[in-house]
Formats: C-alpha cells, structure tokens, sequence
C-alpha cells in the first residue's frame, strides 16, 4: 500500500538537500517504494571517527534524513514533519565502502509518526538499528 500523500523522486530530495549536512557528508537517495526510502552514506574521510569506522553520529545523521523525508512525504501538503526523539543502537562497525539505510513506517498517526530505520554494510550484515519518533504540524 502506497503512504505517499505528496509526490516525489529521487531527484526531489537530492535538490531539496543540496548545500546542506546531507550533501557534504556524500550521502545519496536510491530508491522510493510504495512504504520505503533507501539512502547511503559513504565510508571515507569525511564520516570516520578517529578509529577508522563510521562515526555513530553520521548513522544517526542518515537515519534522522531518511525519517524525515518519510514523515514529511507521508503527511499532507503544507504540513512540516519535526522530530522529537531519535535513538540509534550501533551494532556492527563498517570501515570502508557504504551504509545503506531503509526507513519505513511504524506508526502513521494523525500528529505523531514513528519510522524505523535499519542501516547495512556492504555485506547486507546489520550496523545500526534506529527509531525515530515525528510530530506533524499543521499550516499556520
């Protein structure tokens, strides 16, 4: 079932995130489903943390993207999609190539939603696990 209430592509959240944290950190939209976004952020310089691996921070930068963009193109026109809490559990380092993350829908409520985001190395093995937990405001 399609959860989309405004129409969008791929291209449509590349250009909405040009110049911003996204852009710099590499990271790329691939693919919108009928209930899913599918991005990936690059291992490299400018997303490692001093010991060589994914900074955490940049997971929950991918995750916080992709919840977003979900809540935001879920809820009405004119509305804005705002988050109140976000967690991320870290489960398995990556030191090289891209972290693809999926988010899709837990709960789509009428002011609240919650998306959950599963994030995978190269070798489809589990890296990080994060809800994220969204209020939609209306027009003013």
């Amino acid at each position: 079932m399609r959860i989309w209430k405004q129409s969008f592509l791929i291209e449509t959240l590349q250009a909405a995130h040009v110049d911003t944290t996204v852009a710099r950190l590499g990271i790329e939209f691939l693919e919108v489903g009928d209930d899913f976004i599918r991005a990936r952020v690059p291992v490299d310089h400018r997303t490692r943390q001093p010991y060589g691996f994914l900074h955490g921070g940049v997971s929950v930068v991918l995750a916080e993207t992709l919840g977003s963009c979900g809540a935001a193109f879920s809820s009405p026109p004119d509305h804005r999609a705002v988050g109140l809490d976000i967690n991320a559990n870290h489960i398995r380092s990556t030191s090289s190539g891209w972290v693809t993350g999926v988010a899709r829908p837990v709960h789509l409520g009428r002011k609240t939603q919650v998306w959950q985001i599963d994030m995978h190395n190269d070798a489809a093995e589990l890296a990080c696990v994060s809800p994220i937990t969204m209020t939609t405001l209306e027009p003013r």
